[in-house]
């Protein structure tokens, strides 16, 4: 596209490309934006280095035109969108990117690569800190994906709500608090489970959970006290009617004196278990595989469309897709998140052209990210990740209650229109 464009004269177009999603997962109520912050991150380095130049060259990908375009390539157009950690619905905009056809056209694989992943982690972990409640989840998941995708993965944990995550590399870069875990291996490494144990607590300290089922539960729970006496911080159950276990373990605990020590949960966990746990003595949540693919939903379902350009006179027109089932409504999006007068979301409500009609407490809901090609302060790095934890707590708390309800169902509020006139 960037080649043909060129040639035909159009690349330098003015342009407005639109990220939203056609539809939701099938019988999700919303979904939660992640990766805005790591997008942003990687644009500032977005360049055409040497390397690649002469792999596309050789490769006889594009022409020589196109490689000296893309050795210049720097973005410098404008990009808004809604907030990390914002709520949204089907159509609403959540990026929206203004540059020439060329410098946003050469961004899509990588914008769509981000939110895609990112936003389907984001919207499962807070489906599964929904059914949590005030018990903290632990995002575990770094073994059930790639590398990087394992740090992207424990970042938008945290954004929907997780607590802390047991990938470092993710605390190192973003801040973020971490957590680890001891393997039935360990266990198994020494002569004894007593054996294993004390030698935990003498390392980590009697703060340290304690995994109590790679043999006997109850004698494992029994050697985890013996271990760690009343100060012992937890011990972690991983198999087994983790509802009924969690009952009778607790009771053991308390019955050796152990009132304070918690009991978590692993094994395979996604919101449908976490919610059947809620009438379990179990203190929190340890998540990996349901999380890190989203929970049957792997991708967000995002697309990219172009849906203003200007002419041969530099006028803006409207464009949309009109293919059955796939269409696209034109025109520049503004949005809001239309309030109640208790401060209740009842609608998303999309002008096209001009902001719609706000009736006085209405949310507007774009932020300006980047201005002229440099990407404005306080929405990446640790910072930009601690204000989607806000951003995603307060949109929660603004949603009608239905949000919370893991019953199939249809989006929590629906989308509108408003054309400017």
């Amino acid at each position: 596209m960037l080649q043909a464009s060129l040639h035909s004269g159009a690349a330098h177009r003015r342009s407005v490309f639109e990220v939203f999603t056609r539809r939701l997962p099938e019988g999700r109520r919303y979904g939660v934006v992640a990766g805005t912050g790591r997008l942003l991150e990687g644009l500032a380095h977005f360049r055409f280095g040497q390397e690649q130049l002469d792999a596309l060259r050789a490769a006889g990908v594009v022409d020589d035109t196109t490689l000296a375009w893309l050795a210049d390539f720097r973005f410098t157009g404008n990009i808004w969108g809604y907030a990390e950690g914002e709520a949204y619905f089907p159509s609403s905009p959540i990026l929206i990117v203004e540059g020439t056809f060329a410098e946003a056209c050469i961004l899509e694989t990588y914008l769509l690569s981000v939110l895609n992943h990112d936003s389907a982690i984001a919207s499962a972990a807070s489906r599964m800190t929904g059914a949590a409640g005030s018990r903290p989840c632990i995002e575990m998941g770094s073994r059930r994906t790639q590398e990087e995708s394992a740090v992207a993965a424990a970042r938008a944990a945290i954004i929907g709500g997780f607590a802390t995550t047991s990938n470092l590399e993710a605390g190192r870069r973003y801040g973020l608090r971490t957590v680890g875990t001891a393997a039935h291996s360990f266990t198994l490494l020494h002569d004894s489970e007593p054996e294993a144990f004390a030698a935990q607590v003498a390392a980590l300290g009697k703060g340290t959970s304690l995994l109590v089922d790679t043999y006997d539960v109850e004698q494992g729970v029994r050697n985890a006290v013996a271990a760690g006496g009343p100060d012992l911080g937890a011990v972690r159950l991983d198999s087994g009617d983790l509802v009924e276990q969690a009952r009778w373990v607790r009771q053991l605990l308390d019955d050796l004196g152990n009132h304070q020590t918690r009991i978590v949960v692993t094994s395979d966990l996604d919101e449908y278990a976490i919610g059947l746990l809620a009438s379990a003595p179990v203190d929190s949540y340890g998540v990996g595989t349901s999380l890190v693919t989203g929970s049957g939903a792997p991708t967000a379902g995002m697309v990219y469309k172009l849906v203003s350009r200007t002419d041969d006179d530099g006028a803006f027109v409207s464009v949309a897709k009109a293919a059955k089932n796939k269409t696209s409504v034109g025109g520049r999006k503004y949005a809001l998140r239309r309030l109640n007068e208790s401060g209740r979301a009842v609608a998303e409500v999309l002008g096209i052209g001009s902001h719609p009609y706000d009736d006085g407490n209405d949310r507007t809901l774009l932020h300006q990210f980047v201005a002229d090609g440099e990407v404005l302060p306080g929405w990446t790095g640790p910072e930009g990740v601690q204000r989607a934890v806000e951003r995603h707590r307060q949109s929660m708390a603004e949603l009608p209650g239905s949000v919370m309800r893991l019953q199939r169902g249809e989006p929590a509020i629906p989308t509108e229109y408003e054309e400017s006139t």
